[in-house]
């Protein structure tokens, strides 16, 4: 073999090593970040300010999260299952108007076991429960988190403040149970829920008014 085929062979291979280092450096840089932060919108934001701005810190925690949930595969409900966990929702909303605090527990309790009944992890592990839903409802999980803190504030405040707060995270923590009630992968189902839930909106307890519990 000549010396240029040599330095030919030489060249070809160093090339083809550099741009595998470049596609590598790629997929581990800021790929990968804006990746995350399309992935998990309003989650990444959150992440990376409970990091106090550490966006490397943010990533490696919300790619961790990925790795360990993004494959999960949820269970479908069966119609008697899902038609039970509707109502106990309505009722908490119900519920809402003269007692917020049981109402708030209740929503709390119901999403841990609705979430658990789907497939992610069961809501004896909270935080890992949370990491699983946040990698495939990112836009609606932090709804629960609010009712959980919410449910287990001993002290929440009974006035009017304390109140609203209340109900807006049982407001917000709606979306997520709507999401988990409605969604199934290839289930023709979801469709027809997803109408008879906006058929509900018109009958939800504070889908037309904002007073909601007695003022102490």
């Amino acid at each position: 073999m000549s010396t240029g085929v040599i330095i030919a062979l030489i060249v070809i291979v160093a090339a083809v090593l550099i741009v595998a280092a470049v596609l590598t450096l790629r997929g581990r840089g800021p790929g990968r970040g804006g990746n995350l932060k399309r992935r998990f919108g309003p989650e990444y934001d959150r992440t990376v300010a409970r990091h106090d701005g550490d966006t490397k810190a943010a990533e490696r925690e919300l790619a961790a999260r990925v790795e360990r949930h993004g494959s999960l595969r949820t269970r479908p409900l069966e119609p008697a299952e899902r038609e039970r966990f509707e109502a106990r929702w309505t009722a908490a909303q119900e519920r809402f108007v003269d007692s917020p605090r049981e109402a708030v527990a209740e929503a709390d309790r119901l999403l841990s076991e609705l979430a658990g009944a789907r497939g992610y992890p069961d809501g004896g592990q909270y935080e890992e429960q949370v990491a699983a839903l946040s990698v495939h409802h990112a836009h609606h999980v932090d709804g629960y988190r609010r009712v959980h803190r919410a449910a287990a504030d001993a002290t929440h405040a009974d006035d009017a403040a304390g109140t609203e707060r209340m109900r807006e995270a049982m407001v917000e923590a709606r979306a997520l149970f709507e999401k988990l009630i409605r969604h199934d992968h290839g289930d023709h189902r979801a469709d027809r829920a997803d109408r008879t839930s906006a058929a509900r909106e018109n009958h939800q307890p504070w889908a037309l008014n904002r007073r909601h519990a007695k003022e102490s």
